[in-house]
């Protein structure tokens, strides 16, 4: 991909844009993200009634939280990484409903 981020907080921000809403039909959750690393820190991401909303910080109750380092989030979302291949081997860990980092892929088409 030519145009893809550089940055976490560019991944972040490019999130509404790469939202697949007919994915997220009926889907109420928030997700947590804590990665750690250059680059890294809190964001959270509400989606619910068809839309995406994303946030710099901490949710007080998010559904899931997905944790990695900074560089293997963004090895990740520009296709460098694969989420299970990571997730395998111990390099993000996932707190919370397992089943919705799942649907992450279809949900945010990067």
């Amino acid at each position: 991909m030519a145009d893809e981020p550089k940055s976490v907080k560019e991944a972040f921000d490019r999130m509404p844009s790469v939202f697949n809403k007919e994915a997220a039909k009926g889907l109420d959750a928030v997700y947590q993200f804590d990665l750690s690393g250059d680059g890294g820190g809190k964001w959270y991401v509400t989606v619910k009634n068809d839309a995406c909303d994303v946030k710099e910080g901490q949710h007080p109750s998010p559904n899931i939280t997905i944790s990695m380092a900074a560089s293997d989030y963004l090895d990740m979302v520009t296709g460098k990484a694969n989420g299970q291949m990571l997730f395998m081997s111990g390099k993000l860990r996932i707190a919370g409903d397992l089943g919705l980092a799942l649907r992450m892929q279809t949900i945010f088409q990067q």
